[in-house]
């Protein structure tokens, strides 16, 4: 996978962070996701920030 195509996605309150890919030519949005949270143990949503 290409390294300039990977983008964090951070939770503000726990702080944890997931990487994921986004095809930035198609999406010029912010991109926001609902993943699991270890800290939490409950799905909340991940806000895309800059690496």
């Amino acid at each position: 996978m290409s390294q300039d195509r990977l983008i964090p996605l951070r939770n503000k309150e726990t702080d944890e962070v997931y990487w994921t890919s986004k095809n930035k030519k198609l999406v010029e949005r912010k991109i926001e996701l609902k993943k699991y949270s270890k800290k939490l143990r409950k799905r909340i949503t991940f806000k895309e920030t800059k690496k």
